[in-house]
């Protein structure tokens, strides 16, 4: 299967870069999906979603046998990209994620299983999915029930992750709990504007919101435990115009994201964000409003297809080339929801390019990162690999 991989590294490598070049966010992502499904024409049978361009494909096996879910996520970011390639984006979008290396990765896999078809005890769906980027297309995905296409539920389901910050194919993954819910919310602070050399004429909306930035984390230390899994971390502050020091706004905001590994500490940042805005704003004599956004789900690995992963990948490529994450990490992820519905893994592999220290290389979501695009054929080859050991169980 390495060596069946091998032999398309340089086509998926061009896909991958054409994609980087061009890359498309949120739910509509025509282009994406256009050379998606240029290229896994002839593959399987293909179904399309409804409001949004999200594409499951089937591969047929030639024996009976249940069905194996794969999943590649297409969309970028709104990120600048200042990376230097020569294939870098313009458009004010980029793949600072990796996601144009998962979708060449769900290409090459889908290429290896439809060669190995004559063996494939069941039958694959790959998904190549819009909106991981906080749009929840994976939910999305299964309201459309097209985890069901092949005419039955999955028995269970894969993903691949590539990170900057890794080295470079090395996988990784634990049982259990691995990423974090992952939400947020806006503050919007409501004052009376007026004049800044008058404040007391005037309801300042900016001291409430500032105060209650800097309480939150301490506020935060004081109740929960210091084991609990919890960041919370304002991420834009937005108060006033340009060259208006002058001017006391009317209203002030910011967003934050939140992430957690339970319901009850959900819950419970919940009361603790809403008991430190509601004081500051009552001690300032202005209202706040506090508009929580969907929260994804913590991602919890079956811990059987973990073991299977560490062992397809030691079969791949040797011993050695799998590590056991001891914590979770905090970032999220809608693959969260799959894994809900089905059981399954996610596994993390390293991409940072030859020369660069992982320890200290731009991460994912930075406008800096850098995947290498070496790890193409690795990613390919696993995830067609696990797919027929599990048909094969």
């Amino acid at each position: 299967m390495v060596a069946e991989a091998g032999a398309l590294s340089e086509e998926l490598r061009k896909i991958r870069r054409d994609l980087h070049r061009n890359p498309e966010f949120g739910l509509d992502l025509p282009n994406t999906l256009a050379r998606v499904l240029e290229e896994i024409d002839g593959l399987g049978e293909v179904f399309l979603g409804e409001g949004m361009t999200a594409a499951a494909l089937l591969i047929k096996g030639a024996k009976p046998g249940p069905t194996v879910l794969l999943r590649a996520d297409m969309d970028a970011l709104a990120v600048i990209e200042d990376t230097g390639l020569e294939y870098a984006s313009t458009n004010g979008y980029m793949h600072a994620c990796g996601h144009d290396l998962h979708i060449s990765m769900g290409i090459g896999a889908a290429k290896l299983l439809y060669q190995h078809r004559a063996n494939l005890n069941g039958d694959v769906v790959v998904w190549f999915q819009p909106g991981e980027e906080g749009l929840a297309g994976a939910d999305r995905m299964l309201d459309q029930k097209m985890h069901l296409v092949s005419g039955s539920k999955p028995i269970a389901a894969f993903g691949v992750h590539v990170f900057s910050v890794y080295p470079k194919g090395m996988f990784g993954s634990r049982p259990g709990p691995l990423m974090a819910a992952a939400g947020g919310f806006i503050a919007t602070f409501k004052g009376a504007g007026g004049h800044g050399s008058m404040p007391w004429l005037s309801r300042d909306p900016i001291s409430p919101m500032a105060q209650s930035i800097a309480t939150l984390q301490t506020a935060i230390n004081k109740r929960l435990d210091i084991f609990d899994d919890v960041v919370v971390n304002v991420g834009w502050v937005k108060a006033g115009d340009d060259h208006t020091e002058n001017v006391i706004p009317e209203t002030a905001s910011f967003g934050a994201t939140v992430r957690t590994f339970s319901e009850n500490h959900s819950e419970l940042i919940r009361e603790i964000v809403a008991d430190v805005l509601e004081g500051a704003a009552k001690s300032f004599g202005v209202e706040v409003a506090i508009e929580w956004m969907p929260a994804s789900k913590v991602l919890v690995n079956d811990a059987n297809s973990v073991l299977r992963s560490r062992k397809v990948i030691a079969e791949l490529f040797g011993e050695g080339r799998y590590l056991d994450m001891p914590n979770p990490i905090p970032g999220g992820e809608d693959f969260a929801s799959v894994l809900e519905e089905i059981p399954g893994a996610f596994i993390f592999m390293g991409a940072a390019p030859d020369g660069v220290d992982p320890r200290t290389a731009p991460s994912n979501h930075s406008n800096k990162a850098v995947f290498d695009d070496d790890v193409l054929p690795l990613g390919a080859s696993f995830l067609a690999a696990i797919a027929i050991d599990t048909l094969n169980q």
